[in-house]
């Protein structure tokens, strides 16, 4: 059974340690060896985590050489967005209406 886009890019941005490593890789690429430094975990287990977020589709990997660089992809971040959006739309207009029927509580216009 395949997974939709959506769906695998929500689970890798589940993880707050593959959360860090597309921060990291926001300031520029990068090796696996300078990713994994600020973890307390072994190369292996940052190796899992590259895996599951280059599924995702919100990494990529070449080879230059011996170098390894990791790079972001942000398309799949762009879908989380807009589906987002759909639901930031619902909350601004149900804000809206909240603020309206708030005003007619007082007339002047003053909630304090």
């Amino acid at each position: 059974m395949s997974e939709d886009p959506l769906s695998l890019t929500l689970n890798a941005l589940a993880d707050p340690t593959r959360r860090a490593i597309l921060a990291r890789l926001s300031l520029g690429e990068t090796t696996v060896n300078e990713l994994a430094e600020p973890f307390e975990m072994s190369l292996p287990a940052v190796s899992k985590h590259l895996k599951v977020l280059e599924k995702a589709g919100l990494i990529s990997r070449s080879r230059t050489r011996q170098w390894r660089p990791c790079k972001l992809e942000a398309g799949p971040l762009k879908q989380v967005d807009a589906w987002l959006g759909e639901y930031r739309t619902m909350w601004e207009q149900r804000f809206d209406r909240l603020d309206a029927y708030l005003k007619t509580l007082k007339p002047d216009g003053d909630l304090n």
